[in-house]
């Protein structure tokens, strides 16, 4: 007879894409915590910034300043709220906003990257399962947490042209404040749902993919660790950058409002648009540019040289150029954007490369740094983008100028994008030259030999 054993037989395992309840349950608060943190830091960024420019003091009260908050909040996420005016048959209205407040969208980005891979630190290997349960249940969380705030994203206001409308409309405008108040005018916004869920699915997925680029401690799948020494150290610096003309420009805003006054205003530019700012001198420093206009009574909440040059165009008629020489020829010190580029972008080519393996060669590291340099500037110039419009003509005859006004800012992407890639080639090269010296990862020191 053949012996039997005595072993227990082994139970199946369970499938690989099972999950236990508790790891499941852990996954999704985890993913709840990282959306409420990072949809909470963007609601206090937004807030002060609004109170600061005076958005307590709108009609409407505390639920008109939820409002303006929640819209505030969808549009640094990425989606779109859309102006829209009545003033009954006696008049036509045209109203358009497309803006990123950067201020709150950074602070968001960074809280909610940082909150997502946390949990991953402890991993020795994250298993491309271990990312998907976290990835997943945030971005839905994400997406339904918008649709709230887009949700509470929506007010009108009265509009009133009191006494100013008599000069613009040829002594009429007693008539046609009559007529207008007669029909309640009013100028209202409204977020425009399937577009802001849209971009606000690329923007979540955009920050978790670019928090794991950038993140130096923690793992990757298998698959992608092979990829790690060529992306992770341009990447970072590339996040090192972009911070530090920000952490310049708040500098530069501080000191303005200490010294110069108008605290309230440049408090309210520095929560809500500082990288705005910011990131457009990086563009303009490396040779790129910017083409807009600013006609009418309103513009830029920003510094006062780029509101010359967007009204330098036939007053504010035609298109004017934003760049080095534009901004030099109404303030010289423009040009120092140029060095201060140079600096940055080669301090920044010097932190990869000593980032970088030691086998790493000088064309690896001009070619990373190009490429990251490029794509880095892809991303963000486009988010500089300013358009924004507002008119009210009587009966179909033409504009009220006092409520009527343009505001436009445009960047030349493919001109800022090929310059940020010879930028990066030679930066990089140079970035690693300097490096040369410096001791880095993965260099071992000599044998000693038997004499």
């Amino acid at each position: 007879m053949g012996e039997v054993s005595n072993r227990l037989p082994t139970p199946p395992s369970p499938p690989a894409a099972a999950r236990p309840p508790g790891r499941l349950a852990r996954d999704v608060a985890l993913a709840l915590l990282t959306v409420v943190a990072g949809l909470l830091a963007m609601g206090v960024v937004a807030g002060l910034g609004l109170w600061a420019a005076g958005a307590a003091d709108l009609p409407g009260g505390a639920g008109a300043f939820v409002a303006v908050l929640a819209a505030v909040v969808v549009m640094a996420a990425g989606g779109q709220v859309g102006l829209a005016g009545d003033a009954g048959d006696l008049a036509g209205t045209q109203a358009e906003l497309t803006a990123m407040p950067l201020t709150v969208t950074l602070v968001g980005a960074l809280v909610t990257g940082f909150c997502f891979l946390r949990p991953l630190r402890h991993h020795a290997v994250a298993r491309t399962r271990d990312l998907l349960s976290l990835a997943v249940p945030t971005v839905l969380i994400w997406l339904i947490a918008l649709a709230g705030l887009s949700a509470l994203a929506r007010h009108d206001f009265p509009l009133s042209i009191g006494g100013g409308s008599s000069q613009d409309t040829g002594g009429l405008g007693d008539l046609f404040s009559e007529l207008l108040d007669a029909v309640n005018p009013s100028v209202g916004f409204r977020t425009d749902l399937g577009p802001t869920l849209f971009y606000g699915l690329l923007w979540i997925l955009g920050v978790l993919l670019v928090a794991l680029l950038v993140s130096r401690r923690t793992p990757l799948p298998t698959r992608l660790v092979r990829h790690h020494a060529a992306v992770r150290p341009a990447a970072s610096a590339m996040l090192l950058l972009v911070l530090a003309y920000v952490v310049i420009g708040l500098v530069i805003g501080v000191v303005v409002a200490a010294t110069k006054g108008h605290v309230p205003q440049t408090l309210a530019v520095l929560l809500l648009g500082l990288p705005n700012v910011s990131w457009l001198a990086l563009g303009v420093g490396i040779g790129g540019s910017w083409e807009g206009r600013v006609d009418g009574p309103f513009g830029l909440p920003m510094p006062q040289i780029l509101d010359d040059v967007l009204r330098g165009g036939n007053g504010g008629k035609d298109l004017s150029t934003v760049d080095l020489s534009s901004l030099a020829s109404y303030d010289a010190r423009a040009w120092w954007l140029l060095p201060i580029a140079a600096v940055l972008v080669l301090a920044a080519a010097f932190v990869a490369a000593v980032r970088s393996p030691a086998r790493t060669r000088l064309w690896q590291h001009s070619v990373h740094l190009g490429v990251a340099f490029a794509l880095t500037m892809l991303v963000i110039t486009p988010l500089t983008l300013v358009e924004a419009r507002f008119g009210l003509s009587i009966l179909g005859i033409g504009e009220l100028e006092s409520l009527g006004g343009e505001v436009v800012l445009r960047p030349d992407l493919w001109r800022t994008v090929g310059l940020a890639l010879l930028w990066g080639l030679v930066a990089g090269f140079l970035g690693g030259l300097l490096a040369s010296p410096v001791r880095r990862r993965g260099e071992v020191d000599a044998p000693l030999t038997k004499s």
